[in-house]
């Protein structure tokens, strides 16, 4: 047992240091989630808009960061913005800026997406009864609009979850940049160390994104029937 490869997983403080790697990436995942979706929600209003030029600019912010590779973005905001704009922050809160900037472009065009399926007639029915715009938004298609994209962005704060794997490319001691700390100072002693590292690791991603995943599915579901 001294030296089986599930051992290295008990050894010192390594389990604990493992669960401090995943406590890094869900905090990161969680509050770029709660900036994105809040800067997401004004731009998705936005888009839903008459003028032309407003879209467009969204458009192109939208299509920006679904062409960019996410770990480019990370480059970008680690290693660029510092230097251009004398910007001195964390790297964890570097990471929450380029992630929370991803979500807001990508749930804009959820929120988009979902006030533009509110049936017409509810538009019409709250204008009839002398509701303002602010007040159709708030009282008639946000609630709705709640319901629609409800499925759609859980799926994306899966997503989030799962891309914080890229953290280890800033030098962010997250929970993979961690295992591969410890799996190299026990590749001598536990070479099949490895395997049991990447396995809990894989555990821990899992019991965290398949709730979640599970729930979109059944409110998906549940909206079709």
């Amino acid at each position: 047992m001294a030296h089986s490869g599930i051992s290295v997983l008990l050894e010192g403080s390594n389990f604990s240091r493992l669960m401090g790697g995943l406590w890094t990436s869900v905090w990161i995942a969680v509050v770029s989630l709660l900036i994105g979706l809040v800067l997401g929600t004004v731009l998705g209003l936005l888009r839903t808009m008459k003028n032309r030029l407003i879209r467009f600019v969204l458009w192109l912010y939208l299509e920006f960061f679904r062409i960019v590779p996410t770990i480019v973005l990370l480059f970008l905001v680690y290693y660029i913005l510092p230097r251009q704009f004398k910007i001195d922050l964390p790297a964890t809160w570097m990471a929450v800026l380029a992630f929370a900037l991803w979500v807001a472009a990508e749930f804009s065009d959820i929120v988009r997406g979902a006030l533009e399926s509110v049936p017409k007639h509810q538009r019409e029915s709250g204008l009839a009864l002398g509701l303002s715009s602010c007040q159709l938004f708030r009282y008639v298609l946000l609630p709705q609009a709640f319901q629609l994209e409800l499925p759609a962005t859980i799926n994306l704060a899966t997503r989030v979850i799962k891309t914080t794997s890229l953290l280890m490319t800033i030098s962010i001691m997250d929970v993979i940049n961690v295992g591969q700390q410890i799996i190299e100072a026990n590749n001598q002693t536990h070479p099949t160390g490895v395997f049991w590292v990447y396995g809990l690791i894989f555990i821990l991603y899992f019991v965290v994104d398949y709730p979640l995943s599970l729930w979109a599915k059944r409110l998906t579901a549940k909206q079709n029937y």
